[in-house]
């Protein structure tokens, strides 16, 4: 089962990167998979990337026959994310496309919403499930799991920074 799942993520993750990079759309790995690529083993719930917001429609366009949630601004507050974001779902994995116009996260420490900043400049390429992608820098990457603060963030946390040197 794991094996399969291994391979649908793989496949999705192909799809998504293959299409982004044949429009030449900037984007970035953030959330699970980012963290993985840093040194957490954690299961993958999906994958989470954003794009300059100037692309977003195109992207939703692009992806359309694979839309599973529509490209809407979504308040989850037990995730911690106040965003514009479409659903893909591409062979039973969910891929989320979000807009970084805007985007917030809650920050539990003080319990408060802040911006969600991300720098498509500042990224580093990794090889995730046999593609590379760029990643998410993981100095930011920290910053937003640490506001969160999820067990799985936690989790994350703990193991990207016995894991991986940020120097």
């Amino acid at each position: 089962m794991k094996k399969d799942s291994e391979q649908n993520q793989s496949e999705a993750l192909k799809w998504i990167v293959s299409l982004l990079n044949q429009h030449q759309i900037p984007f970035l790995i953030c959330g699970g998979l980012a963290a993985i690529g840093y040194g957490s083993n954690r299961q993958l719930n999906d994958i989470d990337l954003f794009v300059t917001s100037s692309h977003f429609k195109k992207v939703v366009s692009l992806g359309n026959q694979y839309i599973s949630k529509p490209a809407q601004h979504y308040c989850e507050t037990t995730e911690g994310w106040d965003l514009e974001y479409v659903q893909f779902e591409y062979r039973g994995i969910k891929i989320e496309v979000g807009n970084p116009d805007g985007a917030k996260i809650f920050d539990t420490s003080n319990d408060t919403w802040s911006a969600l900043k991300l720098d498509f400049s500042s990224i580093e390429s990794k090889t995730i499930l046999g593609i590379e992608v760029p990643l998410m820098n993981p100095k930011a990457l920290l910053e937003y799991k640490t506001k969160l603060g999820r067990p799985v963030d936690l989790q994350d946390i703990e193991a990207i920074t016995s894991s991986y040197s940020l120097t």
